[in-house]
């Protein structure tokens, strides 16, 4: 193990020492099993087993696990689910000597935002994949946390007091800083807590300062990552419960809503999918560092949420969507009728999907254009200032 990690315990992934116990576990797990049972319910669960234990062979480390297993699954999902997944990294080198990057970015998906990242990376040569940060509301059963830690996931705590919140980030903080200096690991985190529903996507200050919590925030080699995708296949959950919350501000999803979610995040149609690297935050930090403490996290945020806005890819549905809610065709440019219908048919297609007792059917369709109508607004905003 690296020196000094048994500190991070309770939230660190697996190291690679205490793989092949945690598959062992995860074999013995009752409901793993019932799993891996609706996969392929007429194998014996003797013959199962054996055969994840052959496809185990040789696995040392989650690097290894996520080559192994995560690749082929990862890439099956952008085969069937996806009409292709691209990468530019161009203003990142793939270095085994550079240090590790931080990529802090916008969030479309529990799971496939760090997976597709990883599978990326790998693709382009980067010498290891991510540790990605998952909250504990997620991790609902025993072998979903074993599985995520094999899988190079640390945990983040949810739902906590203000003061254990505090300690929960400092360590999490001095996790990320140890990560990227002392184990040379790369770390995803999504710029804030939670997806942004209306893809109107902002920075936290909040998470900025709890990285810095840990150290100089210049040694995480922070890199402003921005994710596109052409459809999302929860933009109809996300309405549903923009108008749940509308007719009952108490409103709370459930951990199977959570599930569904994810289930519906890996499974349903995301079009054309694409991951772009901004400027890494360490060529213009130092503009900043005279600022007193709270107006410099506020200006970093601006400045990174900036670099993320430029790097969005627009595709037809998003500047139809703008059009739809501005009332114009001023965007017609960028899509043909052809577009315009396939996207009103995707659109009925997802609203239909929706079922509420009361359902607004003009409130949803507001709701998801203006999903859609987001990035396109945003990345506007940041073309004009140049």
């Amino acid at each position: 193990m690296v020196e000094g990690i048994e500190q991070f315990n309770d939230i660190r992934p697996y190291e690679p020492e205490e793989m092949k116990q945690a598959f062992n576990d995860l074999l013995n797990d009752r409901q793993f099993n019932l799993i891996m049972k609706g996969f392929a319910p007429w194998l014996p669960k003797f013959l199962r087993n054996g055969l994840l234990r052959l496809a185990f062979t040789g696995v040392r480390s989650p690097f290894d696990f996520q080559k192994r297993f995560m690749k082929p699954v990862v890439q099956y999902i952008i085969r069937k689910h996806t009409d292709g997944c691209t990468f530019d990294g161009s203003l990142l080198p793939a270095d085994k000597q550079l240090p590790r990057y931080t990529f802090v970015s916008n969030h479309r998906d529990i799971v496939l935002d760090s997976a597709f990242l990883d599978l990326l990376l790998f693709k382009n040569g980067y010498p290891t994949t991510v540790e990605i940060g998952i909250g504990d509301n997620l991790l609902i059963y025993p072998w979903i946390k074993r599985l995520v830690r094999m899988n190079k996931a640390f945990t983040v705590r949810r739902g906590l007091t203000a003061h254990e919140m505090f300690e929960s980030s400092q360590l999490m903080s001095r996790y990320i800083h140890f990560a990227v200096t002392k184990k040379r690991e790369n770390i995803w985190i999504a710029q804030r807590e939670g997806r942004a529903k209306d893809s109107d996507d902002r920075t936290q200050e909040s998470v900025l300062k709890m990285m810095a919590m840990g150290g100089d925030l210049k040694e995480l080699n922070i890199v402003p990552l921005t994710i596109s995708y052409e459809f999302d296949p929860c933009d109809y959950l996300k309405a549903k419960e923009f108008q749940q919350k509308r007719d009952n501000p108490a409103f709370k999803k459930s951990k199977q809503d959570d599930l569904d979610n994810m289930k519906t995040g890996i499974f349903g149609y995301k079009g054309r999918v694409k991951y772009h690297c901004g400027t890494p935050v360490n060529q213009w930090i130092d503009e900043l560092s005279e600022l007193p403490k709270n107006e410099f996290f506020a200006q970093l945020a601006q400045r990174m949420d900036r670099e993320i806005h430029r790097g969005y890819t627009l595709y037809p549905c998003n500047y139809i969507a703008l059009d739809e809610l501005n009332g114009n065709t001023e965007q017609c440019a960028h899509y043909t009728v052809a577009d315009r219908q396939r996207f009103e048919t995707y659109l009925n297609g997802q609203l239909d999907k929706i079922k509420l007792a009361d359902k607004d059917e003009a409130f949803l369709r507001q709701k998801m254009l203006e999903m859609y109508a987001n990035p396109a607004i945003n990345k506007g905003k940041v073309n004009s200032e140049k």
